[in-house]
């Protein structure tokens, strides 16, 4: 049987998929392009390093507490209204940021533009789904999935390019011209399309508030190693059940985390995220003091990765369209599983050869697990439910990404011992996290299996006699 052949886009979806584009770009680029600036930051502001990280951390713990809520926004005032505002508030926190005179001003500013971040990470997802046609769903989300590479990627680079020319102002003032193009091409092309439903439910301002202390709690707890926090993260969690439980108009209908395509595309996005961080939290160590390599040379090897999962993502789309997203689902976490489980032997043997090798059969992986649960789980949420479930979707991958930078780390600690600079105990600790990272990946392999079981069980069920 011949697969299906797609007719070229039209300019209209062409100026669409270049709007959603810039509104991934925009806020995986600032994920990382701050990083590589702390020591210039901390000079330039008269500040210790310890001060200057919040520069990194209100970013991405707004972006963590306010996605879910965002999403829910977008499905109750209108997905592309909303999106535009996030494009408005993320360029002009930006502006905010690059003209801020002292560091607790810019600290704020990185919390408000992490805020508008948080819209158009969980919006532009949703907004696939009633922006380009059905056969299109797969390209469009594996598109997505390179552009957040690509920004994830270029931050660091870019940053120290632009500090070295320009000044510490200028990683973020670059995002205004973006943000201004960005609007121009949300207000022009986006289509317009009503909000919710007629009688619109109450936004649930208790529940939003709950969720977003308890998320901010978690990645605190896990980005500043205070496990302590851990408690109080498990508490809000346990309360905010119960409020959502009793709410006439909740922000998250507990029932839907029920749902076997829901569910297992949420579950198995945070594990395969969790073993994906290993790689930027474990491979420099062991390229560093097992290889012994030099630190050009390990940023290097460390591009390798997301640029793989760059160039993987669009194409993995549009293998997702014409073989559909459960088997590429499959396909996808059978090769991290590959990739993982090379990780955990194969350097041994190999050295840098072993690693790159196995990093990019991983990375590989990935990116086409990405495109494929994004599409299939996109496809199968309520049109009303679309930005509450695209706000799930991303909480879930950075939930995952918190973790892998904490959890993994501990494991790789635990497996290297106190010896943590003989290149035989850190080669152990590689080989020994990445055998924990190939059972997450497995476990992942095993729920989306049973998840799609469920579901097409569900869909015989529904079909008369």
């Amino acid at each position: 049987m011949t697969e299906p052949h797609l007719p070229r886009p039209t300019a209209q979806q062409r100026w669409i998929l270049a709007s959603l584009s810039l509104s991934m770009l925009m806020p995986s680029l600032d994920t990382s392009i701050a990083n590589a600036g702390l020591p210039t930051l901390a000079q330039g502001l008269g500040a210790t390093f310890s001060q200057v990280q919040w520069v990194v951390l209100a970013y991405l713990l707004a972006i963590t507490a306010a996605i879910v809520s965002a999403g829910r926004l977008g499905d109750l005032l209108g997905r592309r209204r909303l999106l535009i505002a996030g494009i408005a508030l993320f360029t002009l926190a930006s502006l905010a940021c690059g003209l801020a005179p002292t560091l607790a001003l810019l600290i704020a500013a990185r919390a408000l533009q992490g805020l508008g971040a948080a819209v158009m990470l969980a919006l532009t997802v949703a907004m696939v789904g009633e922006s380009l046609p059905k056969e299109r769903t797969g390209s469009a989300m594996g598109l997505l999935g390179t552009m957040s590479a690509i920004g994830t990627t270029l931050g660091p680079s870019l940053g120290g390019l632009l500090m070295a020319g320009l000044g510490w102002r200028s990683i973020f003032l670059v995002n205004v011209p973006l943000g201004v193009a960005n609007l121009w091409l949300a207000r022009r092309w986006l289509p317009r399309l009503p909000a919710g439903a007629a009688t619109r439910p109450r936004f649930d301002i208790p529940g939003t508030v709950l969720l977003a202390a308890t998320l901010a709690t978690y990645a605190l707890a896990m980005t500043s190693h205070r496990f302590g926090l851990l408690a109080a993260a498990a508490a809000g969690a346990g309360l905010f059940v119960l409020v959502e439980a009793r709410s006439a108009a909740p922000l998250v209908r507990l029932a839907m985390l029920s749902e076997p395509a829901l569910g297992a595309g949420l579950a198995t996005s945070a594990l395969v995220s969790t073993v994906i961080m290993t790689t930027l939290v474990v491979g420099p160590f062991y390229l560093a003091r097992s290889l012994q390599l030099p630190a050009a040379i390990v940023g290097l090897v460390l591009s390798a990765g997301p640029l793989v999962s760059a160039l993987t993502g669009a194409p993995a789309g549009r293998l997702v369209d014409r073989v559909g997203a459960p088997r590429m689902t499959f396909a996808g976490l059978g090769v991290m599983l590959a990739g993982a489980g090379a990780l955990a032997s194969v350097p041994a043997r190999f050295g840098i050869a072993g690693y790159i090798g196995s990093v990019v059969i991983m990375t590989a992986g990935y990116a086409t697990f990405q495109a494929a649960n994004n599409t299939g789980l996109m496809s199968r949420v309520d049109a009303a439910q679309r930005g509450l479930a695209s706000g799930m979707l991303s909480l879930s991958r950075n939930l995952g990404l918190v973790t892998g930078a904490s959890a993994m780390g501990a494991v790789f600690a635990a497996a290297t011992g106190p010896a943590v600079s003989d290149p035989t105990a850190v080669a152990t600790g590689l080989h020994a996290t990445f055998g924990v990272g190939a059972l997450l990946v497995a476990l992942a392999l095993a729920i989306a299996v049973r998840g799609h079981a469920l579901v097409r069980r569900q869909a015989a069920r529904q079909v008369p006699a």
